[in-house]
């Protein structure tokens, strides 16, 4: 893991989070889903997310861009067809429930409390409805005071023009901005943006071959900080 603090000549003045995977554990679905299909759950809850994500890049490449509640809906059910789940409208109900109660990630409300002398933001695939409340069902609503959806675009990251709208909303240049992300692919797309990047790596994922790597590696959110001690 990447530990060094960050150079002298990087100022930030803003941190930028992403939500799914990053500040909310989205296979915290995972007991409902072993409460619906027992045996199942982990599998499902994988399945599911990676073919959440699949569908976001695959829409915006076919330029038919449908919000991540739909999104998140579309993938659930393919997911339960592959893997034989018999999926009743209550199921589909129960588990979209759960999205908009995923629990934060043990270190988050402390790291983010560490991190407070900076301009604090959201931004997310996320649907607006979604994210206000699974922010507010984590009580975060005045600890990160701006989330930012790309709905707003109609285009899923790491497409530029989503970058592009944390520096508009919050008038901060690229240079000054960290973007933190449990996605290397999110990390890194953020970098090639122009953000100084914090890749979360909590499983020990290899890095993803892009072109670009993200300025910083870390186990979990807690690490971020003593980085950017002033």
């Amino acid at each position: 893991m990447h530990t060094q603090t960050l150079s002298p000549d990087t100022y930030l003045q803003a941190l930028v989070f992403d939500a799914y995977g990053t500040l909310f554990d989205v296979h915290s679905v995972i007991r409902r889903c072993e409460e619906l299909w027992p045996g199942r759950g982990q599998a499902l809850s994988q399945l599911w997310r990676a073919k959440q994500l699949e569908y976001t890049w695959l829409r915006s490449l076919m330029q038919r861009y449908e919000n991540f509640e739909r999104i998140t809906e579309d993938s659930l059910r393919h997911a339960c067809a592959a893997l034989k789940l018999a999926c009743e409208p209550r199921h589909i109900a129960a588990l979209m429930d759960e999205y908009l109660r995923l629990s934060t990630f043990p270190e988050t409300q402390d790291a983010l409390a560490a991190l407070g002398d900076f301009k604090l933001a959201i931004l997310s695939n996320g649907a607006p409805a979604m994210l206000q409340a699974v922010v507010g069902n984590a009580g975060l609503n005045t600890t990160i005071p701006t989330v930012l959806s790309v709905d707003s675009l109609a285009i899923y990251k790491p497409d530029p023009r989503v970058y592009q709208l944390v520096v508009d909303t919050l008038d901060v240049p690229p240079a000054n901005i960290g973007f933190v992300s449990s996605n290397c692919w999110d990390a890194c797309g953020a970098k090639s943006f122009g953000f100084t990047t914090f890749w979360v790596n909590r499983g020990g994922a290899p890095m993803d071959a892009l072109g670009v790597t993200p300025d910083h590696i870390v186990q979990n959110l807690a690490g971020i900080p003593p980085l950017l001690k002033r």
